[in-house]
């Protein structure tokens, strides 16, 4: 082999290693500008949420809560006409779900259950006194449609038609309560998810109202 075949040959391998470099190169600059400007699922949930977001689930834990124990304490009760049981059946079933989608929620964006707009109200979970056991809730009767300590005591009190009757008339104001928080979290909240369960909210509750009062003039 002659001295321009060698030279031709180192020519040709130098070639090809710099094209491998630059090639290489060009991947990690790429794979380095991506990782620096794609942000984490955390990052892009934390700047979809505001603090409306966080106030209407943590707001909403305790409000479900309520109306999952007052349902409870109606289906404990004999002489209950079926359509208003079957009514406490189902708000039972929608709202243990959303209570736990809140708290998913505020899992997901680092928040605690429960803050400066809702102290202390997360009486749901297990080991928690009732929402009605709670200190301060009967100085804040049918705020957002809570029942009161007195509230709760008389529907547990009362008994057959009568206690259907108050249910029914107690569940309606509630669901009033949940309205007016799901129309505010429709108007100022961020979160699509959140706002679109608040609408569904607003929706079914109102339907409900409809029905709580034609089932109150049967009673």
């Amino acid at each position: 082999m002659n001295k321009k075949t060698l030279a031709a040959g180192a020519i040709a391998l130098a070639v090809t290693f710099a094209a491998s470099a630059c090639s290489d190169s060009g991947g990690d600059e790429a794979t380095t500008a991506t990782a620096t400007s794609a942000p984490t699922s955390a990052e892009a949930n934390s700047a979809r949420f505001d603090q409306d977001d966080v106030m209407f689930s943590r707001m909403m834990i305790p409000h479900h809560a309520q109306a999952i124990e007052m349902s409870d304490m109606l289906l404990a009760k004999d002489g209950i006409p079926e359509p208003v049981r079957a009514l406490a059946e189902q708000i039972k079933a929608e709202q243990q779900p959303e209570i736990e989608q809140f708290e998913a929620w505020l899992q997901e964006w680092g928040m605690p259950m429960h803050g400066d707009d809702a102290p202390g109200m997360n009486g749901h979970m297990s080991g928690m006194p009732p929402v009605s056991d709670m200190p301060g809730m009967d100085d804040m009767p049918h705020m957002d449609g809570m029942m009161s300590e007195q509230d709760m005591q008389a529907l547990s009190d009362a008994q057959g038609v009568d206690a259907a009757r108050l249910f029914l008339e107690q569940m309606i104001v509630h669901h009033e309560g949940a309205i007016e928080m799901a129309q505010d979290e429709i108007e100022d909240g961020q979160y699509p998810e959140t706002v679109e369960l608040a609408r569904t909210i607003a929706d079914t509750q109102q339907k409900e109202i409809d029905t709580m009062r034609q089932l109150l003039t049967t009673l």
